[in-house]
């Protein structure tokens, strides 16, 4: 189903600028796009004019990524952390892998190898009957550590941080459903992925477990996306037929484990999602990442024709407006 949905907006690699003392907002524009941060001066300039941020931007040296969305650029360039403090932002539903790339050489530390295990938390006490690392136990949130901090420490504040989360979430109705803490954590990992929209992120649960209560593949191919480590390229058909327990096309029922971490309001839609009859969705062309829902599969087919054929009138580029 992700096939249609289009990824957040945090982009990817990494890209060093240096933006000038006195720099206007349009020199910063021209450069970031110049760079390949952005993909419009033109609309970062809006963007930073309507949301009354064009006196926020700050000097300095920055490490952004490439493709990244306007808002998030705005964001990196407000923030401006204090020259002793490196501030880590790690995305909602990112997988372990990704969140490596974020960290980049900022600690010291492999990302992969500190996240495999930690005598901070034991998975199986959620509900994990074999598990091969702490995927999906790391909290996303913005952390400010020391410079010269060592990874375990970003580590440690994200198991601390998921240990007070998930101590608010109201878990009895995944309970009674048969579902351990670890299935829901499963579940609001690929929600993170799938949700675009706040308000959809119960219903697109909704989905997830209607399908699993009619024995129907989830078919969300983040999951594939999981498995082959390709989070942007267009999944190609060889990996869309791999034989892996991640792929939620061929297979029912959940993944062996999350897909990456999510955020608090991913897992409290995963642990109490809305009541409905949907068993499918796409994205509504025009908008931004907005999903058509659809409880049989004449109206999904429906559904599918109307964004393909939006989709083909913008000569293959995705039909949606963010």
């Amino acid at each position: 189903m992700s096939l249609y949905q289009p990824f957040g907006g945090q982009g990817e690699g990494q890209v060093r600028i240096v933006v000038p003392e006195g720099a206007g907002v349009g020199q910063i524009a021209d450069l970031l796009e110049e760079k390949g941060v952005i993909s419009s001066a033109f609309f970062f300039q809006t963007r930073a004019t309507v949301s009354g941020r064009r006196e926020d931007l700050k000097a300095g040296p920055f490490r952004l990524r490439r493709d990244m969305s306007h808002g998030a650029a705005l964001d990196a360039l407000s923030q401006g952390p204090p020259p002793d403090v490196v501030r880590v932002t790690i995305p909602e539903g990112r997988a372990r892998r990704e969140v490596k790339g974020v960290v980049g050489g900022r600690l010291k530390g492999d990302y992969l190898a500190l996240t495999k295990s930690s005598r901070l938390l034991d998975p199986r006490r959620y509900g994990a009957k074999r598990p091969r690392d702490l995927e999906g136990f790391l909290f996303p949130a913005s952390y400010e550590l020391k410079k010269g901090s060592r990874t375990q420490a970003l580590v440690n504040e994200q198991l601390a941080a998921f240990k007070r989360e998930i101590a608010k979430v109201d878990l009895r109705a995944a309970r009674q459903r048969k579902l351990t803490p670890y299935d829901v954590l499963t579940i609001a990992s690929m929600i993170d992925r799938e949700a675009q929209i706040p308000k959809e992120r119960p219903i697109v649960a909704s989905v997830i477990y209607n399908r699993l209560r009619e024995g129907i593949p989830l078919g969300i191919d983040a999951t594939i996306r999981f498995a082959t480590n390709n989070w942007t390229r267009p999944l190609t058909q060889s990996q869309l037929a791999i034989g892996s327990p991640y792929n939620t096309r061929t297979r029912r029922g959940l993944p062996p484990g999350p897909i990456g971490s999510p955020g608090l309001a991913a897992i409290r839609a995963a642990a109490r999602p809305a009541r409905t009859g949907f068993l499918f969705y796409v994205v509504k062309p025009g908008t931004c990442g907005e999903h058509a829902f659809s409880r049989t599969d004449a109206e999904f087919q429906q559904n599918v024709r109307r964004y393909n054929n939006a989709r083909s009138r913008r000569g293959g580029r995705s039909p949606t407006k963010c």
